[in-house]
C-alpha cells in the first residue's frame, strides 16, 4: 500500500512538472517530447501573455536614436540656414548704404559738372584769350596784373574741378562694382538659405512622421527613455568630478543674460526664431547676451568660433556650453551644473543638465 501511495505520488508530480513547463512565458514548446506510445491531442490557442518590457523599450531605444539623429541634422541645418540669413541681412544693408553713396556721387557729379560748365561760359565771355594775348591787349597792365592773378586761381581751380570730377567718376564705378557683388553674394546666400531650409523641414517631417507612428503610451515611454538616457549622461559627467573646482562668479552682464534666458522658460522652439515669442538654440543665447548689451555672433558654430574659450573648470554663469562635434547647439550655463536651453523643434525653453550632451567646449561672450 505504501509502494502504491508513493507510485500515484510520483505520477502527480509528474504530471505538474508537465503542466508548469508548459505554461512557463517563452518556454519552447519543442522542447517537451510527446510520449512516444500518444499522439498529443490539438491544444487550443491560449491567450497571449502581456509583451515583456524590454522588448518595446529596444524598439523604442532605436527610435530615440533615429530621432536624435533627425533632430541633430535638423539643428545642423538650422545653422546654414542662419548663417545665411544673417550673411544676407548684413549684405542687404551694404548695397542700401553703396546705393545712398551712388545717389549722393550722381548729385555730386551733376554739381560738378554745372561748375564746369560755367567755367566753360566764363572763358567763352572772355574770347578764351591767353594771359599774354591779354596782357598785350590791356590799356592798364596794373589792373592786368590783378586779373591775372585772378585767372591763374580760376584755372587753379578749373583743374581741381576737373580732378575732383574724374574723382567722383571713379568712385561712382566702384559703388557700382561693389553693389553688383553685393547682389551676386546676396543672391548666393538667398540660395543657400532656402536649400538650408528645405534640409531642415525635410529632417524635422522625418522626426514628426516616425513620432505618429507611435501610440499614446508608447509616446509616454520615449519621453521616459529620453529623459533616462540625459540623467545617464549627467551623472556619468558629474561623477568625473568636473564640477569640484568650478566656483565661477557672473560677470554682471552675465547675470543680466542669464535673467534674460530664463524669463524665457517655457517658450516653444521654432528653428531660426530668435524671440520674443519663440526661439532656436543660439537665438535665445544670442539674444540673452544682446539684451544684454553684449551683442555675440548668430549661430552655435560661430559662437563657438570667434568667442573666448575657457575651460570648464573655469566656467561661470553665462558662459556657453558648446555641443557636439560639429558645435550645432549650445546652452547658456547658469551654475550648479545645468543649463538653460531651446532643445528642438516640439520642445519648450528648458533647464536641463549641462552634461546630458556631448560638450564640446565652453566660450565666454564678455570674456
Amino acid at each position: 500500500m505504501r509502494s502504491g501511495k508513493r507510485g500515484l505520488l510520483t505520477a502527480a508530480l509528474t504530471v505538474v512538472c508537465a503542466v508548469t513547463v508548459l505554461a512557463a512565458p517563452g518556454t519552447a514548446f519543442a522542447s517537451v517530447a510527446p510520449a512516444p506510445t500518444q499522439k498529443a491531442a490539438p491544444t487550443p490557442p491560449a491567450t497571449p501573455a502581456p509583451t515583456p518590457t524590454p522588448a518595446p523599450d529596444k524598439g523604442l531605444e532605436e527610435v530615440r536614436q533615429k530621432l536624435d539623429r533627425l533632430y541633430h541634422d535638423a539643428a545642423v541645418a538650422t545653422d546654414a540656414y542662419n548663417a545665411a540669413e544673417e550673411k544676407a541681412k548684413k549684405q542687404s544693408a551694404e548695397i542700401v548704404a553703396l546705393a545712398k553713396k551712388i545717389v549722393e556721387g550722381r548729385q555730386k557729379l551733376e554739381k560738378l559738372k554745372d561748375q564746369a560748365g560755367a567755367a566753360a561760359r566764363d572763358q567763352y565771355r572772355t574770347g578764351g584769350l591767353s594771359s599774354t594775348a591779354q596782357f598785350l591787349l590791356s590799356d592798364d597792365p596794373g589792373r592786368f596784373l590783378d586779373d591775372a592773378g585772378r585767372v591763374l586761381q580760376g584755372q587753379q581751380a578749373a583743374k581741381k574741378l576737373m580732378e575732383e570730377k574724374a574723382r567722383t567718376q571713379r568712385e561712382l564705378q566702384q559703388y557700382a562694382d561693389d553693389a553688383s557683388d553685393r547682389w551676386q553674394k546676396l543672391e548666393a546666400n538667398r540660395k543657400a538659405k532656402a536649400a538650408a531650409k528645405k534640409r531642415v523641414e525635410k529632417q524635422i517631417d522625418a522626426a514628426e512622421e516616425l513620432q505618429s507612428r507611435l501610440e499614446k503610451k508608447e509616446k509616454e515611454r520615449l519621453a521616459q527613455l529620453e529623459q533616462e538616457a540625459a540623467d545617464k549622461a549627467q551623472t556619468a559627467w558629474l561623477d568625473t568630478g568636473v564640477l569640484k573646482d568650478v566656483h565661477g562668479k557672473a560677470s554682471a552682464q552675465g547675470e543680466k543674460a542669464v535673467r534674460y534666458a530664463t524669463e524665457q522658460l517655457g517658450k516653444p522652439y521654432v528653428w531660426g526664431a530668435e524671440g520674443p515669442d519663440s526661439f532656436d538654440c543660439s537665438g535665445l543665447t544670442s539674444q540673452a547676451w544682446a539684451t544684454a548689451g553684449h551683442p555675440v555672433p548668430r549661430t552655435s558654430q560661430e559662437q563657438w568660433r570667434q568667442l573666448k574659450r575657457v575651460d570648464v573648470k573655469d566656467m561661470r554663469p553665462g558662459d556657453l556650453v558648446i555641443y557636439f562635434s560639429d558645435a550645432s547647439h549650445v546652452g547658456m550655463y547658469i551654475g550648479d551644473g545645468a543649463i538653460i536651453h531651446a532643445p528642438r523643434p516640439g520642445r519648450t525653453v528648458t533647464i536641463t543638465g549641462a552634461g546630458s550632451m556631448p560638450i564640446l567646449g565652453v566660450v565666454r561672450p564678455d570674456a
